[in-house]
């Protein structure tokens, strides 16, 4: 298996800068192409480390989450990764080897590596590998609620996960790593497949504010009033209530990493 990254670098000087990038009040497109050298950033706490920051919260962009991808050297990594006690995370890999430590117990994660670290946790992890470890990372803080506990760490992987299909269809799953009905979790990083000609047969309308990055394949997704072309690398915002659909194209699976916000009452009032 294998999962699309930043391509990092630079294009040279003869590609049109005229690109696919799109930014709007309902949804934004971040095609992978943009994702280079001179938009990463470096976090203080992290060791040979550098991130492309492709969601945050933001008026007008995303509101409930942040998402990373990550880039760490040999031997780089942190003792201290996540400066927000309010935070929890989740790990993707996508290449390489993680050696993570929640909470004084140790995993080794590689490609298709999986972690779910509650907020308040102590955690760290180093690349104890000679090639560049890279892994996709959402932030978002844990919001309580009467009566519901805090969720607990655990590790898992994609290729040891089962795909859920939909109901009348062997075309469209969803890999979960988290049950729907776990009310601890307010939050679900999952990986949705469609087989070749696979779609989704209306265009959903929810409450759910999403980011998807695409992990491998090519599909015509809708956004709002828009029919867009993505594909491996491709990162999409959508925010709550905007209209989407999805027709998968080519010959190969269309996957792609899903963020969205469940499981808690909406407050009743605008943030300040």
């Amino acid at each position: 298996m294998s999962y699309a990254f930043p391509p990092g670098g630079l294009p040279d000087q003869s590609q049109n800068p005229e690109g696919t990038a799109i930014f709007t009040e309902a949804y934004a497109v971040i095609p992978a192409i943009t994702m280079r050298d001179i938009v990463t950033s470096f976090l203080p706490g992290w060791r040979d480390t550098r991130v492309w920051i492709i969601a945050r919260p933001l008026t007008g962009f995303a509101e409930t989450f942040a998402q990373y991808a990550v880039e760490v050297a040999p031997g780089g990594g942190s003792d201290s990764p996540e400066p927000d006690q309010q935070a929890q995370g989740i790990l993707f890999v996508t290449n390489g080897t993680m050696a993570l430590t929640i909470d004084g117990a140790s995993h080794s994660l590689s490609s298709g590596g999986y972690a779910y670290i509650p907020a308040g946790s102590t955690w760290a992890l180093t690349n104890p590998a000679d090639t560049a470890l890279k892994f996709h990372w959402v932030r978002k803080q844990w919001e309580p609620a009467p009566g519901i506990e805090k969720p607990t760490a655990f590790v898992a992987s994609d290729q040891e996960t089962p795909i859920n299909l939909m109901a009348n269809t062997d075309k469209w799953g969803t890999t979960r790593f988290v049950e729907p009905d776990d009310l601890r979790h307010d939050c679900h990083v999952n990986i949705v497949t469609f087989q070749p000609g696979g779609l989704i047969p209306f265009a959903e309308t929810h409450v759910m504010e999403h980011g998807l990055y695409v992990l491998q394949g090519t599909a015509r997704y809708l956004l709002n009033k828009d029919w867009v072309e993505v594909g491996p690398g491709d990162f999409m915002w959508l925010r709550a209530f905007c209209p989407q659909a999805c027709i998968a194209t080519g010959d190969e699976p269309f996957r792609y990493l899903l963020y969205k916000d469940v499981n808690r009452h909406p407050a009743l009032h605008l943030a300040k």
